[in-house]
C-alpha cells in the first residue's frame, strides 16, 4: 500500500525538478513522470521521489487536514510524542527516535 500525501510545489528548476513542501518538510522531486504540466502553487502526489499526479487544491487541503488530525491523535497515543518527531526529512507521520544528544 502506498500513502501519497499532497505536496505543494514551491519552485521548479530547469532540469525538471521541483522543490515541494510536504507538511512543512521541503524536498526536491522529479517531474519527469508527470502526465501534465506542473506550475508553482500546484499540489502533487509523490511516490519514491517522483511527482506522479496533480491533485486540486481543495482536495489537497482537505487531505492535509486529515493527516494533521492523524498526527495529533498519534501524538496523544504515543506518550505525547511532539509533532516534530512525527515528520522527518524522509517524510511525514514517521516516528523519529531520539538521537543520543536528545536523550
Amino acid at each position: 500500500m502506498c500513502l501519497a500525501i499532497p505536496s505543494k510545489v514551491l519552485k521548479i528548476t530547469e532540469d525538471n525538478m521541483a522543490e515541494v513542501d510536504t507538511l512543512g518538510v521541503k524536498r526536491v522531486v522529479s517531474l519527469d513522470l508527470m502526465p501534465e504540466p506542473v506550475k508553482v502553487g500546484d499540489y502533487v502526489l509523490i511516490h519514491v521521489g517522483y511527482a506522479m499526479g496533480k491533485i486540486d487544491e481543495k482536495e489537497a487541503l482537505e487531505s492535509l487536514e486529515v493527516y494533521k488530525m492523524l498526527a495529533e491523535a498519534a501524538m496523544q497515543e504515543e506518550d505525547d510524542i511532539p509533532p516534530e518527531k512525527l515528520v522527518t526529512e524522509d517524510g511525514p507521520l514517521l516516528y523519529k527516535p531520539p538521537t543520543e544528544d536528545e536523550k
